[in-house]
């Protein structure tokens, strides 16, 4: 299955065609009646996908639409059939693939890279400074502008590789002792606090999943954010 999907990596967050998603869950529905009511599972135009102009089959223009990984797997999951929980295998494994911290770090060096060209063609007076910078500093200015999010594990993993010995776990506990988490046992526990979300450090991300009996849950993943992980970064290599 490996490649049966083309996956789009131009944009901010991997995209995937909803015409070529619809052709691969075998869905015997028409595109054009199926794509409008898995809208209605409470995903926005412009955030979870966006219109955009492909050639059918008979060459002529039809309306496609590029929808993001997240949006992707819980269309499968909705599908109930083999081939939905084939797939959304496949988008899990391909999500997980781009969060790891190599690949993160490798888009913070290129956003990095970027930057550096920028500023080169601006203002020739700012290369010296720019060839001082060390690669810590770089990743720690290019996830400043980033809108990735992640995992605290996934932060704890980056730290690592820039020297601070520190795991998942030890990060969990100091945050909650530095208070940047909640400590009191209870629902809210490992959520951020309140001056962290106004800092901008943490997302929240609820997602709702469907029970096969028919029943609602909601579950809540605190991600940290570009700012966030610029923070924690300057914050453990200072001390």
């Amino acid at each position: 299955m490996n490649g049966l999907l083309k996956i789009n990596y131009g944009t901010e967050q991997p995209t995937v065609s909803a015409r070529d998603l619809h052709e691969a869950l075998e869905i015997k529905t028409a595109f054009k009646d199926w794509f409008p009511r898995m809208t209605e599972y409470g995903f926005e135009a412009g955030k979870d996908f966006s219109s955009e102009m492909s050639k059918s089959t008979g060459g002529r223009p039809a309306v496609d639409y590029q929808i993001s990984i997240d949006m992707a797997k819980q269309i499968c999951m909705i599908q109930r059939n083999e081939k939905g929980r084939q797939y959304r295998q496949y988008f899990l494994d391909l999500e997980k693939a781009w969060n790891t911290p190599e690949q993160i770090f490798a888009r913070a060096l290129k956003m990095a890279d970027q930057q550096i060209e920028k500023l080169k063609a601006s203002n020739a007076s700012l290369v010296e400074d720019v060839q001082r910078m060390r690669p810590k500093e770089v990743f720690a200015d290019a996830v400043s502008v980033s809108n990735t999010c992640i995992l605290i594990g996934e932060l704890a993993k980056i730290l690592k590789q820039n020297g601070v010995d520190i795991g998942q776990n030890r990060l969990f506990t100091w945050m909650r002792e530095n208070r940047f988490l909640i400590s009191r046992k209870g629902t809210d526990y490992n959520m951020p606090t309140q001056r962290s979300m106004e800092a901008g450090l943490f997302e929240i991300k609820e997602r709702t999943i469907n029970n096969p009996d028919g029943s609602v849950r909601i579950t809540k993943t605190v991600l940290v954010t570009g700012k966030g992980q610029q923070y924690f970064v300057n914050k453990f290599l200072k001390e």
